[in-house]
């Protein structure tokens, strides 16, 4: 029996990549997002059965029909990850307005609390029980870019609900790792090659890598026994600003 995945954030980007990826790798997978027809798109990549359930994880009732459909259809749910993100124009902490701060907050954080408490609440009741968890974190839930405030401290708390995860799950079998991704190439890094703006203020291009990586480590963290966990792993473009003083 194939072991089952669910990804958030499944209609493009990272979430699309990871979900081929997951599929190729002998998963399941059950895509999630707001746009059923990008969903649609992602699953016709995927050879064989998948899933494309729209769902905005932000509404608990949503989420909650999700995971039980999910338990009906497949019985066992042995994979979430937790991508679905958002983010908004940077600026000073003082010029960011309060309805872009609650709206971050909600998608990154608040969702992603609601989908891993609905796949914990799964997995723990299933047989054989337990599970994995994986957090998409970002460079951000280390060190911040000039105008961020709302994405960093959102990604700062993914990976307190992390490490809280990890330690949660214990009894019950359940894994909890988190990949921060520096400059995959996607819709939100395509400015990335024109210029973003620097610690120093400065406005220079930095270096993207293929959202193929990301996929690759999310696929090996996903294939460990549950006996073991990575539990933080960073994949970034090499030569991109993140190391150092530069």
């Amino acid at each position: 029996m194939k072991k089952t995945a669910l990804v958030t954030g499944g209609g493009s980007g990272i979430g699309r990549a990871c979900a081929v990826a997951l599929a190729s790798s002998g998963f399941h997978v059950i895509v999630t997002g707001r746009r059923i027809e990008a969903l649609e798109e992602t699953c016709a990549l995927i050879e064989g059965a998948a899933d494309a359930i729209a769902c905005d994880v932000t509404q608990p009732e949503q989420a909650k029909a999700l995971f039980t459909r999910i338990e009906a259809d497949h019985g066992r749910l042995d994979l979430l990850f937790n991508n679905a993100g958002t983010n908004v124009k940077a600026q000073p902490l003082g010029d960011v307005p309060i309805e872009d701060w609650l709206h971050v907050i909600n998608v990154n954080l608040n969702g992603a609390f609601i989908c891993a408490h609905g796949a914990f609440n799964l997995m723990r009741q299933q047989s054989p029980q337990g599970g994995r968890i994986i957090n998409n974190g970002s460079i951000s839930a280390h060190v911040p870019r000039p105008g961020t405030a709302p994405y960093t401290a959102s990604k700062h708390a993914i990976t307190g609900l992390t490490r809280s995860l990890s330690l949660d799950g214990r009894p019950w079998s359940i894994a909890c790792g988190q990949i921060d991704i520096g400059n995959a190439a996607s819709d939100m890094t395509s400015a990335m090659l024109n210029g973003v703006p620097q610690a120093d203020l400065s406005i220079k291009p930095e270096p993207v890598m293929d959202v193929a990586h990301v996929a690759n480590a999310v696929c090996h963290m996903a294939g460990l026994p549950l006996s073991a966990n990575v539990q933080f792993m960073t994949v970034m473009a090499t030569n991109m600003p993140f190391i150092g003083r530069g």
